[in-house]
């Protein structure tokens, strides 16, 4: 690694984004996820039904790419959709018991893979580089 690069906040997150995607990669590759279809099951297990859109709301992502993510873990049998019980046009996205399974399962090798990844850094700077990121994402 360059010295000169060091300096520059953009080399360091993506060079530590490449390192983590990899251990996150291959630790989800058994539960033949994606981190971004677990972000999905996340949001879909963390209360009550949620309608495509609202779960597409709580990601950031656009509706389509939504309902790609949804059709790929409808077809894992991850999820099912259902009509929504007082509006007829939306649909409840809610995870299957494999789904929920997977969820847990999946979880726990994710953050295998993170706390692989913060393994240099004391716990108190493993938790002060969450707050840290978590407070330069948060919309102003």
């Amino acid at each position: 690694m360059s010295p000169e690069l060091v300096t520059h906040l953009g080399y360091l997150l993506k060079h530590a984004q490449l390192q983590l995607f990899e251990l996150t990669t291959a630790a989800l590759e058994p539960f033949g996820l994606d981190g971004r279809q677990l972000a999905v099951l996340v949001v879909l297990g963390s209360g009550e039904p949620a309608s495509q859109q609202e779960a597409a709301q709580r990601l950031g992502v656009d509706r389509t790419t939504m309902v790609a993510f949804v059709d790929a873990l409808e077809r894992k049998g991850l999820v099912e959709r259902r009509p929504h019980t007082q509006d007829r046009r939306k649909n409840v996205v809610e995870l299957t018991t494999t789904g929920r399974d997977t969820l847990h399962r999946a979880s726990k090798a994710r953050d295998a893979a993170e706390q692989e990844f913060l393994a240099p850094l004391s716990a108190p700077l493993a938790r002060q580089l969450r707050q840290s990121l978590a407070t330069l994402i948060t919309p102003r």
